[in-house]
């Protein structure tokens, strides 16, 4: 068993678990109540939908390999969901970082829980 892949699974079930949680409550209830056009707000919700199918996904991909050591191709996967993370977390960083808010790292935190996973899966690739 890998311990990084095992913790990296177990992470980013949970990071999927404060996605649907907190990105319902915070995210998505204000967004089907704003005053945007049905379509995009519909094309929004689909996508917060698929993002959390994404990292449940991910996260049991995850869990799987760190059963999986030794098997030939482990280490790419692990490595492909480490990038994965590492862009959605660069995605964050990026967004909240143009904006030019004040103490802007903690207005889109979702960086700290994204990063985190594609470490671990990156040690547990390597």
């Amino acid at each position: 068993m890998n311990g990084w892949l095992l913790a990296a699974g177990i992470t980013a079930l949970g990071v999927a678990a404060v996605h649907v949680v907190g990105g319902h409550r915070d995210v998505v209830r204000p967004l089907l109540s704003c005053g945007l056009a049905d379509e995009p707000k519909r094309v929004l919700h689909a996508v917060w939908h698929m993002v959390s199918a994404d990292l449940a996904l991910s996260g049991l991909a995850l869990l799987f390999l760190s059963l999986t050591r030794g098997t030939p191709g482990t280490g790419l996967v692990a490595w492909l969901v480490a990038a994965h993370f590492i862009a959605y977390a660069a995605a964050f960083l990026v967004v909240t970082l143009s904006v030019g808010w004040p103490r802007p790292l903690l207005r889109l935190p979702q960086w700290i829980l994204l990063l985190p996973v594609a470490v671990l899966a990156a040690a547990g690739a390597a």
